[in-house]
């Protein structure tokens, strides 16, 4: 064992203590469980409440985990009825918070554990769900017959190390790599370290069918379903490829983080990065730093950071068409969203030349030299000449925040 292997097995270890939650309150999710179970009894329900997700599975991680419970319609008595109110009726005494979503669920705190009690229907194959969420207790099942309690160490690496990568998360605002697809590479590679060293080596394209449903699953599967670069077929629906929300993006930063690690191991490769304006001040130097402070519509994490997203894309998009030079510009999502612009600082002449379109493109054409004045050709494409609205692009941010377009997508939105 040389002594960049050493390393690796020294942190994987290191960090899979930290990981592992020391002591865990099974009794408080019991303890609930038991509780809505009378209360579906109660309400007459033929349904029945269990453990889902991390915490059913054995992989969640310590200090940082919210606990799923599902409560399991019978398929048959409830298929045609709305099961999220007939839930929210039922479990109305414990007033608990509504959550909407592709179908709505509902959220309890208990001592500082998030609770999210998600109605679905009991089926025993995929073809009978309704809803996304009507599999997941089957994949939760099937995750329990295949994995080890070393590999549910495994999975608990492979997700803090998608953490610190940025790229853990299968909502549209980040494309990353779900709890459920970190949990079939690990069934398929059998380890974290052999994860990250097939990682280094992936091409363009991944294509992993764990239960060989498939010759060919590219030409098997629906072309819209394989457009991600990594492909799972998910064993317990085969038509489904599990990993269909990866960006490009987020698969080159996984791939580039695992050369990374295995070339030179650091616990750092574990730690999330946060956002500090202390540093984008330092990095920004004297070019301008525009720090946004958006608080978040109230809703699923998926619906109303995806609108964040679009609002950071927005004044992006809006900075350089107003010519300023973006050198820089992420976002970090909370309950208190940060965007930041890092912009070079010049001084701009009281004109500036507008870009309109080709002159081939007659209506077009009509609707620019209709809107502005001294407008002039060069080389087939019309541009105009006009007084330049923003010299710094911190007027022009405090003015896109006014946009209604704007006001729909956040709960606030200032300039810190």
């Amino acid at each position: 064992m040389n002594t960049t292997e050493r390393d690796i097995l020294v942190i994987s270890e290191s960090e899979k203590k930290r990981l592992t939650p020391a002591h865990f309150t099974v009794a408080d999710a019991s303890a609930l469980i038991k509780k809505i179970s009378t209360l579906l009894k109660k309400a007459k329900l033929r349904a029945s409440c269990v453990p889902g997700g991390s915490y059913a599975k054995g992989t969640m991680i310590k200090d940082n985990f919210d606990i799923d419970l599902f409560v399991r319609f019978d398929h048959f008595a409830y298929k045609e009825k709305d099961i999220s109110a007939i839930l929210g009726a039922a479990l109305k005494p414990l007033k608990p918070e509504l959550v909407h979503g592709s179908r709505d669920y509902f959220q309890l705190k208990r001592k500082n554990i998030l609770f999210e009690i998600i109605p679905v229907l009991k089926i025993d194959d995929h073809r009978q769900a309704q809803n996304v969420t009507d599999m997941s207790p089957l994949h939760v099942d099937y995750v329990k017959k295949k994995m080890t309690a070393k590999m549910a160490d495994e999975v608990r690496l492979a997700k803090q190390f998608c953490k610190g990568a940025g790229v853990y998360g299968a909502e549209s605002y980040i494309r990353g790599f779900s709890g459920h697809v970190l949990d079939l590479l690990i069934i398929f590679y059998g380890s974290f370290e052999q994860l990250l060293k097939q990682a280094s080596v992936w091409g363009e394209r991944v294509v992993i069918d764990v239960e060989h449903h498939w010759k060919d699953p590219l030409r098997s599967l629906n072309a819209a379903k394989t457009i991600s670069p990594l492909v799972v077929v998910d064993p317990i629906q085969p038509d489904r490829n599990a990993a269909a929300a990866v960006s490009e993006e987020r698969f080159e930063e996984f791939k580039s983080q695992a050369i990374a690690f295995l070339k030179k191991p650091s616990h750092d490769f574990f730690k999330v990065k946060k956002l500090s304006v202390k540093d984008l001040r330092k990095k920004a130097g004297k070019d301008w730093l525009l720090i946004v402070k958006a608080k978040p519509l109230k809703g699923k994490d998926d619906i109303v950071g995806t609108k964040i997203l679009k609002v950071h894309e927005h004044f992006g998009k809006l900075l350089k068409k107003h010519e300023f030079n973006v050198l820089d510009s992420g976002w970090e999502y909370g309950p208190t969203c940060m965007l930041f612009y890092i912009v070079r600082k010049e001084r701009f002449s009281d004109k500036r030349i507008a870009i309109g379109p080709p002159i081939s493109e007659r209506v077009d054409a009509s609707r620019f030299v209709a809107k502005h004045k001294n407008v002039f050709n060069r080389d087939g494409r019309l541009f105009a000449m006009e007084k330049r609205k923003y010299k710094s692009p911190d007027k022009l941010l405090k003015d896109l925040f006014k946009e209604d377009h704007i006001k729909e997508k956040v709960k606030a939105i200032s300039l810190s």
